[in-house]
């Protein structure tokens, strides 16, 4: 799941590469600039404390407390009160898709905001009575309305401008977060449904512990530095192992199911949980930001903790659903 610096998952050490959105020093702007810290590494006097960054590259005990209490949450309402897991969904997607088309119109793609949260509200609702049959006919209707509204939103006489980009857009942003948000709340609508949402919890934030640490301590070489420098393939090498070992345990102790459904949706969610992080890291290289929101210290926005979970609540339900 994503990060304060735009990526999650396999890792390399800090100082491998440079930041996404960042660009190398240029030598001529620091050649006359003074250190507080002499060669000797020993501040000078009445210089201000020089903080040493996390090598994790973020505010890892902001991060670790914010965490812990996400995961709380999930513990408490899916033991508790499975069913208020909708809302729970239902509030996290909305808040997600103010937070990108907030960062799409300030690039000046104007996604129309209110068919995008109305729409995506739909889709996670209309999923309790009717399970896929609401949630396609709700994404197809928000398709429908979320074309119309950006044809005339700027009256019946004035022409849209980009008109073509911002709605392909708009039916991505439909599809990329409430759409796939959906199947994780059909899941706790079956039989043993909270179960079957803690495996893909589960799963998913193995693959996020497993690869930050691998990378972190073994990562040397770069899995795609074009879109995420400090993704290494030692990392996901990690990932996948802590996916596996958390899909046979989760699969046969909460489900009783078969240890190779928990082997299948270990492999399997690894590569959707990576191509999730990827994918989020590619929009906000495009868009030339750093995280999509602020609202989770040492994590970002909400977006940027939804990233890898998104695609593999699709693939979750549908091992599951097809196997168990």
């Amino acid at each position: 799941m994503g990060r304060a610096d735009g990526s999650s998952g396999p890792q390399l050490p800090l100082g491998t590469g440079t930041a996404p959105g960042a660009t190398p020093a240029d030598p001529a702007s620091t050649a006359g600039a003074v250190s507080a810290v002499p060669a000797n590494g020993t501040p000078a006097a009445g210089a201000a404390p020089v903080k040493k960054p996390s090598r994790a590259g973020r505010d890892l005990p902001a991060a670790i407390a914010v965490g812990g209490g996400l995961g709380a949450l999930v513990i408490g309402i899916l033991l508790f009160a499975p069913t208020a897991w909708l809302a729970v969904v239902a509030a996290a997607i909305g808040i997600a898709t103010w937070e990108v088309t907030k960062r799409l119109r300030e690039a000046d793609v104007l996604v129309p905001r209110v068919p995008l949260i109305a729409g995506g509200q739909a889709m996670i609702w209309l999923g309790w009575p009717y399970g896929t049959t609401g949630v396609l006919g709700a994404f197809a209707g928000t398709v429908v309305v979320t074309m119309l509204w950006r044809l005339f939103d700027h009256g019946l006489t004035a022409q849209p401008r980009n008109y073509l980009r911002d709605t392909a857009v708009a039916v991505f942003v439909a599809g990329w977060l409430p759409l796939l948000a959906s199947f994780a709340t059909l899941m706790v609508l079956e039989d043993q449904g909270a179960q079957r949402v803690f495996c893909l919890m589960i799963v998913t934030v193995a693959s996020d512990i497993g690869g930050y640490a691998a990378g972190v301590l073994f990562g040397r070489h770069p899995m795609v530095p074009a879109i995420s420098p400090k993704k290494s393939w030692e990392g996901f090498a990690g990932s996948l192992v802590a996916c596996i070992v958390a899909g046979v345990l989760t699969v046969t102790l909460l489900l009783g199911a078969p240890w190779w459904v928990g082997v299948l949706l270990g492999a399997v969610l690894v590569t959707t949980a990576t191509a999730g992080d990827l994918i989020e890291s590619q929009v906000k290289r495009d868009l030339g930001i750093k995280d999509m929101g602020t609202l989770l210290p040492g994590h970002g926005g909400i977006m940027d903790r939804l990233d890898s979970i998104l695609p593999s609540a699709f693939v979750t339900w549908l091992i599951l659903t097809a196997f168990v």
